[in-house]
């Protein structure tokens, strides 16, 4: 451990859970071993991060202007390093372009963070590099929600997704070191544990230990269930293709496994999530959508939408709006084409033009504008089980339903880190008002 126990970390997170938890782990690493503390103004800090996302252009072209942007009110001997995964994918160019940062980290190697500090202009962006048994030290941003990683990287090979360029092949956690942490999690008071990957349903595909099998993210779900003081569990994100049977029926009948499901459609075309190379069919998701209604009431179903990925005709975006229609999500996430370097999509010479891409992604949400708001106007009566994570303004307090809704209530920090009832008396389409059920 450093002799300075004063440094000061300031870290900006961008894009996914798995982001929040790499910042988590990369704080937890440099606390324990180089004796840092975190700080919200940048202006004090010894150590500036930046930990990127590359999903989509925007936060990629944001990149250069935040690290210029923190190069001018930097303390003059203070580094700034990139993590995630532009880093993984623009490497040295960061060096190159921003002669001010100090290192560049790529999201396959957090574990790497204390060297990289250390070695002036190091860079370390391979991602073949095996971290899967590694055991970080404990740090969270919530005290009553934890964070856990079950698998890195990803098999897949959508044709529009950077990801498995940034995060390599997938490669699952064993079973002990995640019930290891989720033990340690519940001990420091979380309450919801939050599983993470990028195909949480393909987990136990390939683990480095060669010695560990027939386990899957069915035989997990009921493992982190038995831990004693889980109350909650959640997890992102599922794939449509790997929802059989054993997956949807473990989801519906273990009490603790929070009735929320995401499953990224991305299109409702057969064409097209054929050319996505998605590996299902608009049948196939609708059908397991469907299920999943059936087995569980007020299942609350949430979706990706990529709107103009190439060679997509009305046709295509009408079988889209067809599933929206069908499935009736209750949030979507969706956005219009953006080519991704290092993905195959990006060479397809069919792209959509940008004005036609903007209208349908108008006309998909504002048809699921509409299917929120009578989803949301069914809830008023209804009765959740609320986990209250946040002070809200105006002596609110605010916290997620079982099922996912964003519940406010009139409360103190009395409630915060409780599961108590709430009855929903004002419901609105981004948030449920209710009161406590004494």
């Amino acid at each position: 451990m450093s002799n300075n126990q004063n440094k000061k970390l300031y870290i900006e997170t961008i894009g996914c859970a798995m982001n929040v938890r790499d910042s988590e782990h990369i704080i937890a690493e440099l606390k324990d071993k180089e004796g840092y503390h975190l700080t919200d103004d940048a202006k004090t800090a010894d150590l500036i991060l930046i930990n990127t996302c590359s999903v989509r252009e925007k936060p990629v072209h944001k990149l250069f202007s935040e690290i210029g942007a923190f190069n001018k009110i930097k303390k003059e001997d203070a580094k700034i390093g990139i993590c995630g995964c532009t880093a993984s994918h623009l490497g040295e160019e960061i060096l190159k372009k921003a002669p001010s940062v100090s290192f560049v980290l790529g999201a396959r190697n957090v574990s790497k963070i204390t060297k990289a500090l250390h070695e002036d202009k190091f860079v370390d962006v391979g991602i073949d590099y095996d971290e899967s048994k590694y055991v970080f030290g404990e740090f969270r941003s919530s005290p009553y929600k934890a964070f856990v990683n079950i698998s890195i990287g990803c098999d897949k090979s959508c044709t529009y997704c950077i990801v498995p360029h940034t995060r390599g092949n997938e490669v699952s956690i064993p079973p002990y070191i995640i019930i290891n942490e989720v033990k340690r999690a519940v001990e420091n008071g979380a309450k919801e544990i939050f599983l993470l990957g990028q195909n949480v349903n393909n987990y136990g595909i390939r683990f480095s230990d060669k010695d560990i099998k027939n386990i899957d993210f069915s035989d997990l779900l009921e493992m982190v269930s038995e831990i004693d003081g889980v109350e909650r569990i959640r997890f992102t994100s599922p794939h449509p293709l790997h929802m059989d049977d054993k997956f949807l029926n473990v989801f519906a009948s273990n009490p603790k496994i929070c009735k929320s499901m995401h499953m990224p459609l991305q299109s409702g075309s057969n064409e097209i999530l054929k050319q996505m190379k998605r590996g299902y069919s608009k049948e196939w998701f609708i059908q397991r959508a469907l299920k999943l209604r059936e087995l569980v009431k007020d299942v609350h179903i949430s979706t990706d939408v990529i709107v103009a990925f190439p060679g997509e005709s009305e046709k295509d975006f009408e079988d889209t709006l067809d599933v929206v229609n069908k499935v009736r999500f209750e949030q979507m996430f969706s956005f219009k084409y953006s080519p991704r370097p290092f993905t195959k999509a990006a060479a397809f010479l069919n792209q959509i033009p940008g004005e036609v891409g903007s209208a349908r992604l108008k006309t998909l949400q504002d048809l699921h504008t509409n299917i929120i708001d009578e989803i949301s106007y069914l809830q008023k009566g209804k009765r959740y089980q609320v986990l209250f994570e946040e002070l809200k303004p105006d002596g609110m307090i605010a916290g997620r339903s079982d099922n996912n809704f964003m519940v406010q209530v009139a409360g103190s920090e009395q409630l915060l880190g409780k599961i108590a009832d709430v009855v929903i008396t004002n419901p609105k389409r981004m948030v449920l008002y209710g009161e406590l059920v004494e």
